[in-house]
C-alpha cells in the first residue's frame, strides 16, 4: 500500500475533490442514538486557542448541513426489503459552536472519557477517522500512518473539545475508528463477487480514487490475504459481544453509579453490558459465563461465613481470573480501552497475568505468526524474483531477435551493394 510522503498525499488529494456530505456519512446502524443538544453539555471557553481557519473547518464538516444529529434513513436489505437505521452522524450543533467555545470532556480515575460529552467526542472521532484527506486509508496499519497526519487530526479535535483525556488516548481511539472504517469499506465494496478491475473502479463515496486503488491492491495481495486470515482467526475466538452500543464501559459504569449511588464492580458491569433489552443474556456463551461467575461468587460468599480472612475488596478480580483465566497483556476485561493491568490492579497485577506456561504459549503463538508472515514474505520475494528473471529473459530474447534482423539487413545491404557495383562495372 502507499507509504508516500505527506506532501505527495496532500498534492494528490487536492486534485481529487469530494463532497463534505460524503465525508460525514456514518456507518449504518440499527441502534438509534438519542438526540443531543449542546445546551445539555458542558461548554467552556478556550482562552489559548486561535481562530479555526475556514479551510480546516471545511475539511471535516459543513456549517450548512441539515439541522439534525442522527437522520433516520432506510437501507436496502439483501432480500430486497428495507430496514430503518441511523443515517449520517452530522453533529450540526457542534459545527455551529462559537469558535471560542469548546465541549469539555471529563475523565474518570482511569483516564477514560465519561458522560454525554464522551459520546459526542466518539461520534466526532468517527467523522475524523473517515476523512480521506486527513487520515488516508492507503496505509497498511495505523502504525504506518505519519505522525503529521495524526497530529493534524488531534489539533482539529482540540478546536472543538476541551479534553481532560490524554493525547495518547485520543490517538489510540482514532486508530480504532480508522481501522473500523477500513473494515466496513472492505466488507461493503471489496468483498463483492466482482472482478479486480471492477473493484478498483468501485470507489466508495467520499473516498479518493488513488487511496482506494492502493487499498484494493493490498487487500488482493498475498500479504493482505495472510493478514486477513490472522485477523479472522483472532475474531473467531471472541465468544460474545457487549450490548452497550455506542456507550463505552466507562460511561455505563458512571451512569449506573450515578443512579444507584454505589460503585459498580467488574462482575456487575459485565452483567449489565451483556444482556439484551428484555434482560436475557446476549448469547448462550455469555449466559454460561454469567452462570459460572454467579456460582463462583456464591462459593466466596459461603466461605466468608466461616472464614473471616476472606478479602471482599478483591473478590471480583479473583472470580473473573478463575472463571475466564488471566488477563491478556495490556488489557483489563470489562474496562474498555485505555486501562492496563498495572494501572488497574497496582502492584498485585502479577496475580492476574498469565503464568509461565501460558506466557510461553503466547510467545509460541507469536513466533508461529512471525514464521507465517516470514514465509509469506519469502514467497512474495521469490515470486518477484521470478517475474524479474522472466522479464530479463524476455528482454534478452527481444534483443537477440533485433540483432538477428539487423544482421539480415546488413547482409541484404551488402548484397545489394555488390550487385550495384557489378552493374556499374560490367565484365569486358
Amino acid at each position: 500500500m502507499g507509504n508516500g510522503s505527506r506532501d505527495d498525499i496532500v498534492e494528490r488529494s487536492e486534485t481529487l475533490p469530494f463532497s463534505e456530505q460524503d465525508l460525514n456519512e456514518d456507518i449504518p446502524s440499527t441502534r438509534k442514538m438519542p438526540r443531543r443538544r449542546l445546551r445539555d453539555l458542558n461548554i467552556v471557553q478556550n482562552t489559548n486557542s486561535e481562530e479555526v481557519s475556514t479551510e480546516q473547518q471545511t475539511v471535516v464538516g459543513s456549517l450548512s448541513v441539515p439541522d439534525t444529529l442522527d437522520e433516520p434513513v432506510e437501507f436496502q436489505t439483501e432480500n430486497g426489503g428495507t430496514r430503518r437505521g441511523r443515517g449520517r452522524t452530522l453533529l450540526t450543533d457542534l459545527y455551529n459552536l462559537n469558535s471560542a467555545d469548546r465541549v469539555k470532556v471529563t475523565r474518570n480515575s482511569h483516564g477514560q472519557p465519561v458522560g454525554q460529552e464522551a459520546r459526542l467526542l466518539a461520534g466526532y472521532l468517527g467523522i475524523i477517522a473517515r476523512n480521506a484527506n486527513m487520515l488516508p486509508i492507503n496505509y497498511e496499519s495505523w502504525h504506518n500512518m505519519p505522525d503529521s497526519n495524526k497530529n493534524q487530526a488531534l489539533s482539529n479535535i482540540k478546536e472543538r473539545f476541551a479534553l481532560e483525556v490524554s493525547d495518547a488516548y485520543i490517538k489510540k481511539a482514532l486508530g480504532k475508528k480508522w481501522r473500523d472504517n477500513k473494515s466496513i469499506l472492505k466488507k461493503e465494496y471489496f468483498k463483492k463477487p466482482i472482478s479486480l478491475e471492477e473493484k478498483l473502479q468501485n470507489v466508495p463515496p467520499g473516498m479518493l480514487r488513488y487511496q482506494w486503488e492502493d487499498a484494493v491492491r493490498f487487500w488482493n495481495s498475498k500479504k493482505g490475504e495472510d493478514r486477513e486470515r490472522v485477523g479472522t482467526s483472532s475474531r473467531q475466538k471472541q465468544k460474545f459481544t457487549h450490548t452497550a452500543g455506542s456507550r463505552s464501559f466507562a460511561c455505563v459504569a458512571q451512569a449506573t453509579e450515578a443512579s444507584s449511588g454505589q460503585k459498580v464492580g467488574r462482575l456487575q458491569l459485565f452483567d449489565i453490558t451483556h444482556r439484551k433489552k428484555d434482560g436475557t443474556p446476549m448469547t448462550p456463551d455469555a449466559a454460561e459465563i454469567m452462570e459460572k461467575l454467579k456460582d463462583k461468587k456464591a462459593e466466596y460468599e459461603a466461605t466468608a461465613l466461616t472464614d473471616s480472612s476472606v478479602n471482599f475488596e478483591d473478590t471480583d478480580n479473583r472470580i473473573i481470573n478463575e472463571v475466564l483465566g488471566p488477563e491478556r497483556y495490556g488489557r483489563v476485561r470489562f474496562q474498555g480501552s485505555g486501562v492496563n493491568p498495572t494501572q488497574y490492579f497496582g502492584f498485585t497485577s502479577h496475580q492476574y497475568m498469565p503464568s509461565g506456561s501460558q506466557s510461553q504459549a503466547e510467545v509460541q503463538r507469536l513466533k508461529d505468526q512471525i514464521v507465517q508472515i516470514q514465509a509469506s514474505t519469502d514467497e512474495q520475494i521469490s515470486q518477484l524474483r521470478a517475474e524479474v528473471a522472466a522479464r530479463e529473459a524476455e528482454a534478452a530474447a527481444r534483443e537477440a531477435e533485433q540483432n538477428r534482423k539487423y544482421n539480415e539487413l546488413q547482409l541484404q545491404l551488402q548484397s545489394m551493394m555488390t550487385m550495384f557495383q557489378q552493374f556499374q562495372n560490367p565484365p569486358s
